[in-house]
């Protein structure tokens, strides 16, 4: 099912979603960069373990278009999200995010705790801890990975994001690097609204929610050697470090994270 709901503000613009299966909700929160697409394989996995699962393209994202620059803000991503999902009429759920949709996970489970069951970070979350050295070096050469302009620039990106990158068709390939080469300045003010929460996750106490954490051992954008100081830090928290995977293993290793996190939700909800 897919759909878009209406801000309150003004009654526009709209957020587009889409949401599978049914039974108890869980909310999936993208990346920097990303949309809503990037989780269909494991959304879907998850619809056939009993979840309803609500995934939108955050706004300024993906199809979730017309919102200004403010709206990049972290805090302000979390304040659409709880419109849209009390536009649906979802009282509690599950919500789990990738990279930057990790720390606007845990950033609404701060100030909705009553609306936030668990917090999973389905990759390493953005906010934690500093870029990893291939990322790093990529940027010290003068080239921002995430907003590539060329050939190079786009493999480069995708061998951070990707244990095993995907094979991208030529015509794929063109119009991607032309809508990061015509909205540019777009990009780059965008990097840097989003690049002032680099250490969010770190100036306050994170929420005392069950929590699941899975990092790749093989992240190249936020490194593996972080994930124990982590969870040290959330009391209770469950860790799991993959083997063979990197920063998007939501979509990579999909097959692997639907059972860990599925397991993850029907031991908590047992525990009730």
């Amino acid at each position: 099912m897919t759909g878009s709901l209406l801000s309150q503000q003004d009654a526009a613009p709209a957020i587009a979603f889409n949401s599978f299966g049914n039974g108890t909700p869980v909310l999936l929160i993208h990346g920097l960069f990303a949309d809503k697409e990037q989780w269909t394989p494991l959304a879907r996995l998850l619809a056939l373990r009993g979840h309803k699962v609500i995934v939108p393209d955050l706004p300024g994202y993906g199809r979730s278009t017309g919102f200004d620059l403010s709206n990049y803000r972290l805090e302000q991503q979390v304040q659409s999200l709880h419109t849209f999902i009390r536009g649906l009429g979802i009282e509690q759920f599950d919500v789990a995010g990738n990279s930057m949709g990790g720390a606007i996970a845990e950033l609404y489970a701060q100030r909705y705790p009553e609306e936030v069951r668990t917090v999973a970070f389905l990759g390493a979350p953005f906010g934690y801890t500093p870029w990893d050295e291939p990322m790093r070096e990529a940027i010290f050469r003068g080239t921002n990975p995430f907003i590539p302009t060329s050939e190079a620039e786009l493999d480069a990106e995708m061998s951070l994001l990707f244990n095993h990158p995907p094979h991208i068709e030529s015509q794929r390939r063109t119009t991607l690097l032309a809508g990061y080469v015509t909205r540019n300045k777009h990009y780059v003010q965008v990097w840097n609204v989003v690049n002032m929460y680099d250490d969010v996750l770190n100036r306050t106490p994170l929420a005392p929610k069950p929590t699941l954490i899975v990092w790749g051992r093989d992240d190249h954008v936020f490194g593996a050697q972080a994930a124990q100081s982590l969870q040290r830090r959330i009391a209770g928290s469950e860790l799991h470090q993959m083997e063979n995977a990197g920063h998007l293993l939501h979509l990579e290793n999909a097959d692997e994270v639907a059972p860990l996190y599925a397991g993850f939700l029907r031991a908590r909800q047992e525990r009730q």
